[in-house]
């Protein structure tokens, strides 16, 4: 809860900051690992709705122009800007790319992650950072390039991801599962901090889903994890897209430091 001393000093600064203004200006998204899969598809919706796309990948710069092209299909406009947001380094160039180009980063999609599988006894220090540096320092590192902008612009979304491993807990996914629940708290964190300026920050925990292959529904683990299912299916990217787009609508602004849960009823345990 809010110390009422510093209430004085909070609303004193939020007297410099702009009023939200959804229908100024087209928007921006920036989307890490957006080359494939749920990344491909949340910037598909994006740019429905009328947003410019960033399109960012770390190694496939194929994929990326592919993506951008088909954002341009639909009447958007589209950069890409490669890098791997693992790298600090990499990370801030991505974002002064966007920026110069669109003049703004209105909405940050920290999509980018990798999820190896190893004994907690086994994973080295060098593999655990890793894990650490994509997972969760790239959302730190991006969001405190994006920020400054939104916050002088009175708009912005943050929009991260978790998973079920992180939250059950899985053999072989520890660091993985770190990773994730930090991202969860600093999700909360930038809820609180930049919430009273017009910047949301929201955390996304997808179910099962297979991918942009259409035969890996077929894998046998899958087509368990269908059965076990509540609905009897497995999440594609339009569901997570449609979250994405509902969060940042104008109708998405009085929701704030959630964990979004896309499984189609999975239970899961904290």
């Amino acid at each position: 809860m809010t110390n009422p001393a510093q209430t004085p000093q909070i609303f004193d600064k939020l007297t410099h900051w702009k009023k939200p203004n959804m229908n100024s200006a087209t928007k921006t998204a920036l989307i890490t690992g957006s080359g494939q899969n749920i990344g491909r598809g949340i910037a598909h919706h994006l740019a429905a709705d009328g947003f410019n796309i960033i399109v960012n990948g770390s190694s496939d710069q194929e994929a990326a122009e592919r993506v951008a092209s088909e954002v341009r299909a639909k009447g958007g406009a589209a950069l890409v800007a490669m890098g791997d947001v693992g790298d600090k380094a990499a990370a801030e160039r991505v974002v002064k790319a966007g920026l110069e180009h669109f003049g703004a980063i209105d909405v940050l999609v920290n999509n980018a992650a990798i999820r190896p599988h190893a004994p907690f006894l086994e994973i080295n220090d060098a593999d655990w950072q890793r894990v650490m540096d994509v997972d969760l320092n790239a959302a730190v590192w991006l969001s405190r390039k994006v920020l400054p902008k939104m916050v002088s612009n009175g708009w912005g979304r943050i929009i991260s991801f978790s998973g079920m491993n992180a939250q059950r807990g899985y053999p072989g996914a520890s660091s993985v599962a770190v990773a994730k629940h930090a991202v969860w708290g600093l999700t909360k964190s930038l809820a609180a901090e930049f919430g009273p300026v017009g910047v949301t920050a929201n955390i996304i925990s997808p179910g099962t889903f297979p991918g942009d292959d259409p035969t890996s529904a077929q894998d046998p683990k899958f087509v368990k994890l269908l059965n076990e299912n509540p609905t009897r299916r497995l999440g594609t990217s339009d569901d997570i897209g449609a979250m994405v787009c509902y969060l940042c609508s104008k109708n998405g602004g009085f929701v704030n430091g959630q964990m979004l849960q896309i499984n189609g009823g999975v239970v899961t345990q904290y």
